[in-house]
C-alpha cells in the first residue's frame, strides 16, 4: 500500500469566502459537492485543501484525508492493530471508497481510494 496524497480538511461554513481568499494564493476550485469544496494548485495538483461544513454520510468532519492505493488493505491493518474506526469502510456515490480512523492525537483521518 502506498500514499498518493494528503490533504487537510478545514471545517467551515464559508466556502465562497475561502475560495476567494485562497484564490489569491493561486488555488482553484477542483471539486464542490455543496457540503465539501476542494481547492488545488493548478501547477501542483496534489497541493490541495478542502473546506467542509459537514460530512454528508459520516458522523463527524474529518481533520485530514489520506488517499492510498489500497483502502481495503489500510482498513484491514487499522482494524488488526486495534485503531478506533470512527466511520466504517464503505463506497460513496461520488466515486470513493473510504473509512475514518482516529489517530493517537485524537484527529480523525479520512482514508480513501478513488474508484
Amino acid at each position: 500500500m502506498s500514499v498518493r496524497r494528503v490533504m487537510p480538511i478545514v471545517r467551515s461554513e464559508a466556502a465562497r469566502d475561502n475560495r476567494e481568499f485562497y484564490g489569491l494564493l493561486g488555488f482553484e476550485e477542483v471539486m464542490n459537492h455543496g457540503w465539501i469544496m476542494t481547492l488545488a494548485s493548478p501547477t501542483q495538483p496534489a497541493a490541495q485543501v478542502s473546506f467542509m461544513a459537514e460530512d454528508r454520510t459520516a458522523p463527524v468532519v474529518p481533520d485530514m484525508s489520506v488517499e492510498v492505493d489500497d483502502v481495503d488493505a489500510a482498513y484491514a491493518i487499522m482494524r488488526e492493530r486495534g485503531a478506533e474506526i470512527v466511520h466504517p469502510l464503505q463506497d460513496e456515490e461520488w466515486g470513493v471508497r473510504r473509512f475514518f480512523v482516529r489517530d493517537p492525537s485524537g484527529r480523525v483521518v479520512n482514508v480513501l481510494e478513488h474508484r
